[in-house]
């Protein structure tokens, strides 16, 4: 048999068929031993989805490269305190460099690429990327990833219920049982509001109950109020003092991007993910045009090669960011050394 003649019978459509497939096939890959998942991700019709089932899920480069230390990050439920406070150290943090590609919040909508023993790669579909256009990639364990209806989470409720506080407790509908802690920034859809109540669904308990004093009301689905650059500062500023934690996207730690598009995307606007893809939205500003709120960009090569750092003008010359392991969430001067030198860009994604 001639396999030059079999190429040549298969045809270019054919070769383009097959080339199509081969881009869909791994978004339909799914874990076969969780049926729950599989129907979300085949989308039972579309009557599912897979949503984040811990409070913070960490998503890695890969399987198999965690430390012991990593354990309670790998956990479900996950216990981040203890993971982020056995991270003393700024190497334990450093470690992590390129080892970790982001995190996501409780009941954030994913879609399942692929699955390898227990582990599952997914996109992140609220995290713009260059990567993927379905979202930020990274694998998790696949115990983290539940199942839900996806009438449930899509909006249809009316309102989302935005955790304002650092952290917020989530309570059995009793009021007194404690579920779990979620980070600043999830957002869960609201079943209804009286009172110190807000009562919300929950990808795997029903219906719980979180303080009113620790969320915000948006209504699902629609433009939220465009909030002052000076609210977003005072935003930020309640995490002053938080270690960084590279990939981090939460009020456990945040990278320098993590945490300028965590103090947008709680005001209802979406940034790319990471910081050179944020210095491409938004409309150019000139530093001596800045205004608070708007986003700082540093570069390699004096300012001239690769972005790799963001940070937030504050106003008064000085600039509010998260700066690196073994440093905290913190408010220098524009002109510090080592800044200065490598500013190249600055962002406004707010109307004038």
């Amino acid at each position: 048999m001639n396999p030059g003649k079999i190429r040549t019978n298969f045809g270019k459509k054919g070769l383009l068929a097959l080339f199509a497939l081969l881009l869909v096939l791994p978004l339909l890959a799914l874990p076969a031993a969780n049926s729950a998942q599989a129907a979300a991700a085949s989308g039972a019709a579309g009557r599912t989805k897979t949503v984040i089932g811990v409070s913070v899920a960490t998503l890695w480069k890969s399987p198999g490269l965690a430390r012991s230390i990593d354990a309670p990050s790998l956990a479900a439920p996950v216990d981040m305190k203890t993971w982020t406070n056995a991270m003393n150290t700024a190497s334990k943090r450093r470690w992590l460099t390129g080892k970790t590609e982001t995190q996501a919040l409780y009941g954030s909508e994913v879609k399942i690429v692929q699955a390898r023993g227990s582990w599952s790669q997914v996109v992140v579909t609220d995290q713009a990327t260059s990567k993927s256009r379905y979202g930020y990639p990274g694998w998790l364990p696949t115990a983290q990833l539940q199942a839900v209806p996806a009438g449930e989470w899509s909006g249809t409720s009316g309102s989302e219920a935005v955790v304002s506080a650092k952290t917020a407790a989530l309570y059995k509908a009793d009021g007194r049982s404690r579920l779990l802690d979620v980070s600043f920034g999830t957002r869960l859809p609201v079943v209804s509001a009286s009172g110190p109540w807000i009562e919300v669904r929950t990808p795997q308990h029903g219906t719980a109950r979180l303080s009113a004093a620790d969320a915000k009301l948006v209504a699902a689905g629609r433009p939220e109020d465009r909030p002052t650059g000076q609210q977003l500062v005072d935003t930020g500023k309640a995490f002053l003092g938080l270690p960084y934690l590279w990939a981090g996207t939460s009020a456990y730690g945040f990278d320098c991007s993590g945490f300028t598009g965590a103090i947008y995307a709680y005001a209802g606007i979406a940034l790319p993910r990471d910081a050179s893809e944020q210095a491409l939205a938004g409309k150019a500003v000139t530093k001596a045009n800045l205004q608070p709120g708007d986003l700082m960009f540093f570069a390699h090569n004096n300012g001239k090669g690769k972005v790799h750092h963001v940070a937030m003008y504050v106003g008064d010359g000085k600039m509010m960011h998260s700066p690196k392991a073994g440093k905290t969430v913190e408010i220098i001067p524009i002109a510090t050394a080592g800044y200065a030198n490598e500013f190249s860009a600055a962002r406004r994604y707010l109307n004038d």
